[in-house]
């Protein structure tokens, strides 16, 4: 896809006043939180924002993790590093437990901190070949599934489906970010670039009567999506400047009742600093694109470690 004249707006005036787009998105974050509204979850059921595109869900004792992401290294450390390690401690502080843990796909900021937390708590993950090649790495092979793209997998009272999906083209909408398979022979060779993308899915979850879509990366394939009228959609928003209609084809595509967007924070810092947004995410924007597709959707904002 060409990079648009619109989108070139975009970039500089994050360029140029950095600061006013962050109170636009603040305020629409502050104004959409799930809080202010009368929205509420099955009885037993909890969810909680990690920040990025991670989610932690809580039913019957179970816990369920979404791409969790907790050591978050600063830029400086995240460039110049050749092998980026996650910080046990940190997952430690806002991890208590885990059941079962999947991975939407294999970047640092999505995958990181996976076999610490299989490590820690004795779970199993489940995701791609480039999943189960990093826990391979940290000698956890056993504790790793390769998905099945469309069967139910049965977690405690999860059934989860995968479904095949793509990356968004970021660099001015040039191409994937660290493209293909996760490959390293050894863990002092994987710094943030080599955490090659694998493949890409969406994530379909069934729980409490309820079902929730979790998209991190804003690109689809229409043709495989098969789950329709879900009812909360966690929407990663990063990159969907560079998709085409993208956010038009994935509502027609799921007609969710509520959206959560997610993946619109600055993760180059720790989960204690104040909520910062990326560069050109445009969360106020996506909030305009929703409703300009229908006015009968719910976007709903939560902050990071808000647990519903």
């Amino acid at each position: 896809m060409a990079f648009q004249p619109s989108q070139w707006t975009d970039v500089l005036s994050s360029l140029l006043n950095p600061e006013q787009r962050h109170r636009n998105d603040l305020s629409t974050h502050q104004q959409l939180n799930w809080n202010r509204y009368s929205n509420t979850l099955p009885d037993g059921l909890h969810l909680q924002w990690l920040s990025t595109a991670g989610f932690r869900f809580d039913y019957q004792g179970y816990t369920l993790l979404i791409d969790p992401y907790f050591t978050r290294p600063n830029l400086r450390r995240t460039v110049m590093t050749s092998h980026l390690e996650a910080e046990l401690p940190t997952i430690e502080r806002y991890l208590e437990k885990a059941d079962a843990v999947l991975c939407g796909h294999t970047h640092f900021d999505h995958a990181l901190d996976i076999p610490e937390i299989v490590k820690r708590y004795q779970c199993q993950a489940f995701g791609s070949s480039s999943l189960k090649h990093l826990l391979s790495l940290n000698g956890l092979q056993e504790k790793a599934t390769e998905i099945e793209c469309g069967k139910v997998y049965e977690l405690g009272p999860f059934e989860v489906t995968f479904i095949k999906s793509i990356h968004s083209k970021l660099l001015l909408g040039l191409k994937i970010p660290s493209e293909g398979e996760l490959c390293c022979e050894h863990l002092d060779q994987l710094g943030a670039g080599n955490y090659r993308c694998g493949q890409v899915y969406g994530i379909h979850i069934k729980v409490a009567g309820v079902t929730f879509y979790h998209q991190g990366s804003a690109n689809l394939i229409e043709d495989t999506i098969i789950h329709r009228n879900v009812d909360y959609f966690l929407a990663g928003i990063a990159g969907r400047s560079f998709t085409k209609n993208y956010t038009k084809r994935i509502l027609h595509a799921l007609s969710p009742s509520v959206i959560i967007p997610h993946h619109f924070d600055n993760f180059f810092g720790n989960l204690d600093q104040d909520l910062r947004f990326s560069l050109n995410v445009n969360l106020t924007g996506f909030v305009e694109e929703v409703k300009e597709v229908s006015t009968d959707f719910e976007v709903r904002t939560l902050e990071i470690l808000q647990r519903i």
